[in-house]
């Protein structure tokens, strides 16, 4: 019988549809040393964003000689040591399409919240204070949106802002032909972008893509958003220019360590966050689970 190990869960239906075809399907998350035990038990190991699968899992793996295939249910794979796994002999692959619209729709929601000022005044309401002035907010119509990685999400994204009259602009590692779209450098993104999101993978560096030079080339008044990787962000760097007012706001989904404990940022006022929720949809979550079926199944029948 075929071993799964679903170590960050999976959607019930995806688990009912395994184990009617015959699949054994286990869902338990271990720590990294448990984890290079358990995997010599499985024939496929699924993770999310929580499971780390390094050399050392990857090579207990190896050594044991049963682990296939690992599938990361979600986009990037960044927490995988993706070409060493596969020098190794492992089939590793993601489910890229599944929750591109769920991280698209959080990113305006964050724009929507950063401009209207969602995220703080449903906490002051709930202090007691009527703030109504305070709260003089901005419409999404007519803004410039520069997306930093036009991959599945960023399109996404792109598609939603233009329907809200926004203009958009974008870069990514190669010029798409996108006609409604504008492609330009980072340097000029930042400089003409009313809102600046993010969707690409972290850098191989681990380095963030937004330091204090790059955050400083953003247009005075400008809002970020990130729900694509935390290191990409300087965050330190980000709370800087918020405090000074050279930015307007930012939003957050992701961080550099997650749970995020960083209390400048937790218990800043112009700072809307999200505990890594892009992909946390019903409608996600079953076409995750839908297309990991569609993977194992094609592997092992």
């Amino acid at each position: 019988m075929v071993r799964v190990l679903a170590s960050d869960g999976m959607d019930k239906t995806a688990v009912k549809a395994l184990e009617e075809a015959g699949y054994e399907v286990v869902q338990q998350f271990y720590d990294a040393g448990q984890l290079k035990e358990q995997v010599k038990e499985f024939d496929v190991l699924v993770v999310r964003s929580a499971t780390k699968v390094r050399k050392d899992i990857i090579d207990c793996a190896a050594a044991a000689g049963r682990l296939k295939l690992i599938i990361r249910g979600g986009v990037g794979m960044d927490n995988i040591d993706v070409a060493y796994a596969r020098d190794k002999g492992l089939t590793v692959t993601n489910t890229p399409s599944a929750s591109s619209a769920s991280v698209a729709e959080l990113t305006i929601a964050h724009m929507f919240a950063l401009s209207r000022f969602l995220y703080i005044s449903n906490v002051t309401m709930r202090e007691g204070k009527w703030e109504k002035k305070a709260y003089k907010g901005v419409e999404l119509s007519g803004k410039t949106l520069g997306i930093i990685g036009m991959g599945r999400i960023g399109l996404e994204v792109a598609k939603r802002a233009d329907a809200l009259g926004m203009t958009v602009l974008y870069t990514s590692r190669h010029k798409k032909d996108l006609p409604d779209y504008e492609y330009t450098t980072l340097e000029d993104l930042l400089g003409r972008c009313d809102y600046v999101s993010l969707h690409m993978p972290a850098r191989e560096d681990g380095q963030p893509l937004l330091d204090a030079e790059k955050i400083a080339l953003m247009k005075d008044g400008a809002f970020l958003i990130n729900v694509a990787r935390g290191s990409l962000v300087d965050t330190s760097a980000l709370c800087d220019a918020l405090d000074d007012g050279r930015l307007s706001g930012a939003a957050l989904d992701v961080y550099t360590e997650e749970p995020c404990t960083d209390e400048r940022l937790l218990h800043h006022p112009k700072v809307s966050l999200t505990p890594h929720i892009g992909a946390s949809t019903k409608e996600a979550q079953k076409r995750i689970g839908q297309e990991t079926v569609q993977i194992i199944r094609g592997m092992f029948g």
